[in-house]
């Protein structure tokens, strides 16, 4: 236990991160609700032909945390950017939010 006392106060943390959660989730869809003491952030994922958008993850910060993963978002955000060109936020007929045009069909 001591060692792991040492290492965080010497400002070296290790991170252990399991297979299935490397593998990670996808969502197209993400949702943020704040009460006075945390940020709630769920992330869905909205497909084609199903009336519901099941929450497959939910993350819960602090007010502060939330405040340091809005600045580390902007700073990758802008190195993204610099190495990639702009983000185009389909502002037009195509929106992240609404991925999915349903045709509209004739019964």
């Amino acid at each position: 236990m001591k060692q792991d006392n040492d290492a965080q106060q010497g400002g070296m943390l290790q991170i252990e991160i399991s297979p299935d959660v490397a593998q990670g989730v996808y969502a197209n869809l993400a949702m943020i609700a704040h009460s006075p003491s945390e940020f709630i952030l769920d992330f869905a994922c909205v497909l084609p032909g199903l009336p519901k958008a099941p929450v497959k993850s939910r993350v819960v910060i602090a007010p502060e945390h939330a405040k340091r993963l809005l600045f580390a978002l902007q700073e990758n955000v802008a190195k993204y950017e610099q190495m990639f060109g702009p983000i185009d936020l389909h502002t037009g007929e195509s929106r992240t939010i609404s991925p999915f045009r349903m045709p509209q069909g004739d019964a």
